[in-house]
């Protein structure tokens, strides 16, 4: 099983407070990150599509989730130049590698949501 030490011993310094990998875990991790990435999994979505497939993320939520994981290089954005403008979000191939490693967590907290929240 990796352990935090484990991790430390592999890479010194990660996950210390300094280290960027906090920052990274932060955006990714988040409520929304989770969902957004996992939204993109299937291929390329709109902004309403995005916002359909997450459920229950407000517009501010969404814009604000989507600049960060694009500043971060996980998703792209394409504004097509089309009247009335079209914006499509996609994986990166750093998103794509993300959420393949993510697909686990998911499928176990799918898995046991109903046993963790009703125990």
């Amino acid at each position: 099983m990796l352990s935090l030490q484990t991790l430390r011993d592999q890479q010194d310094g990660v996950f210390t407070p300094a280290c960027p990998s906090r920052v990274v875990l932060d955006h990714v991790t988040s409520k929304w990150g989770v969902l957004v990435l996992a939204a993109l999994a299937d291929g390329t979505l709109r902004w309403g599509e995005v916002r359909r497939a997450v459920g229950g993320i407000s517009e501010k939520m969404l814009a604000s989730t989507l600049k960060t994981l694009e500043a971060d290089g996980l998703v792209s954005r394409t504004a097509h130049p089309e009247v009335p403008p079209r914006v499509e979000y996609a994986l990166t191939p750093l998103g794509e590698g993300l959420v393949e490693a993510m697909s686990p967590l998911l499928a176990w907290v799918a898995a046991h949501a109903e046993e963790i929240v009703s125990g």
